[in-house]
């Protein structure tokens, strides 16, 4: 496959009847909530699943979303969805990209960048990153301070 960038952690997914919206093609929101999956997927990956947010009070929560829809998918189609951590400061905020990938002809589908900032569970207020997300999503960096 034609990557942005070299090793991503891949999802892979296959579109569904329920996808599918009035146009004939999967949904944008659909596309979102891929993107949602993914991410937690790479971070339970690292040793950061929803269980370690609770446990420290902390979660990395959206901030911002940037989406291009590029192609459609259809019902059936057969795609991968690669994640990479991109940019972090290593106190509140990251950066997460994405790609989607038709399998069947290698298009690309959507490209989209997320920013995160870390916070507190119990108030919703902005808090520095644990010890253990520095750690964990160091791996991605293929580093750990």
């Amino acid at each position: 496959m034609n990557w942005d960038l070299e090793k991503p952690f891949v999802m892979p997914l296959l579109v569904q009847a329920g996808d599918i919206d009035a146009l004939g093609h999967a949904n944008n929101a659909v596309y979102v909530a891929w993107l949602e999956r993914c991410a937690w997927q790479h971070s339970t990956s690292l040793g950061l699943g929803i269980e370690v947010f609770h446990r420290l009070d902390r979660a990395m929560a959206v901030v911002r979303h940037e989406i291009d829809y590029l192609a459609s998918a259809f019902d059936g189609d057969e795609l991968a969805l690669g994640t990479w951590l991109v940019d972090w400061d290593r106190r509140l905020r990251m950066s997460r990209r994405f790609q989607l990938i038709r399998l069947v002809d290698g298009v690309t589908l959507l490209r989209a960048q997320t920013t995160f900032a870390c916070i507190e569970l119990s108030s919703g207020k902005p808090r520095r990153m644990p010890e253990e997300f520095i750690q964990g999503y160091g791996r991605a960096f293929g580093k750990t301070p």
